[in-house]
């Protein structure tokens, strides 16, 4: 019960002084029918009482899958009751990349991934720090509304850059790539791609030169064994036709 009075107490707008993000309450990011439904559920109460940056990785360890609320009663998964966890504690960006980027834990890394879209305020560093997650092309399990579905790391990481909902949860405003590209404030993006296409688009140039000297080579071919026809008139007037390249 103290857990759930903390929590209560965290969203008491009269008695609220913790971190602040986006000028406001960080819980406050998801809206108050998934907040209740978080706070009254079973995994809340007895999975993340007392957890703070360092226990809350153990919890973190344990994902299975990822996704928002599930069933007819909308029941949160622990992915999301984690992430309000974090947003409830606010932990340093050093904690927040640590789970981002250690290479074991797909599911911590989707985690930290969507708490860094949900709370870091710049655009660009958004997309600077996410955008190298487009290359992990891990599997990871989705818990929907009417069951299970297969995504990867990088759609997840895609869809947190180009959606506005993901996870039963409105995303703040993130401005396109391209905007910020106009205004300076990102260098344009390189794909892990990028080499292939360049071969690819090599070997389509060194294609179509070859078809052209074939296409030359057979005109020339045609022209030196066409069969046109001459006639040679003799003496007496009659006219033979003389067949030529015989």
């Amino acid at each position: 019960m103290a857990h759930h009075a903390d929590a209560k107490r965290a969203l008491d707008e009269r008695g609220y002084t913790g971190s602040l993000i986006r000028g406001d309450n960080p819980l406050k990011l998801f809206e108050k029918p998934v907040r209740d439904r978080i706070i009254e559920s079973y995994y809340w109460k007895e999975q993340c009482f007392g957890l703070n940056a360092a226990t809350l990785l153990d919890r973190a360890l344990e994902l299975t899958f990822i996704g928002g609320t599930y069933g007819v009663a909308q029941r949160p998964t622990p992915f999301l009751c984690l992430a309000f966890k974090l947003l409830q504690l606010t932990p340093d960006k050093e904690i927040i990349l640590f789970y981002l980027r250690q290479e074991e834990f797909k599911y911590l890394r989707a985690l930290a991934a969507f708490y860094i879209r949900l709370a870091w305020e710049k655009d660009a560093e958004v997309y600077e720090t996410l955008e190298p997650y487009l290359a992990d092309a891990r599997k990871l399990k989705r818990r929907t509304r009417e069951g299970w579905a297969l995504t990867h790391v990088d759609e997840f990481v895609d869809d947190l850059l180009v959606k506005s909902r993901i996870c039963a949860t409105t995303l703040p405003k993130l401005n396109p790539r391209l905007f910020l590209e106009d205004e300076d404030k990102l260098e344009p993006r390189i794909s892990a791609l990028g080499e292939e296409l360049e071969e690819l688009d090599g070997d389509d140039g060194e294609s179509d030169g070859e078809v052209e000297e074939v296409e030359a080579m057979a005109g020339e071919h045609a022209i030196g064994n066409g069969h046109g026809n001459s006639h040679v008139v003799s003496d007496d007037g009659a006219s033979d036709e003389v067949m030529d390249g015989d």
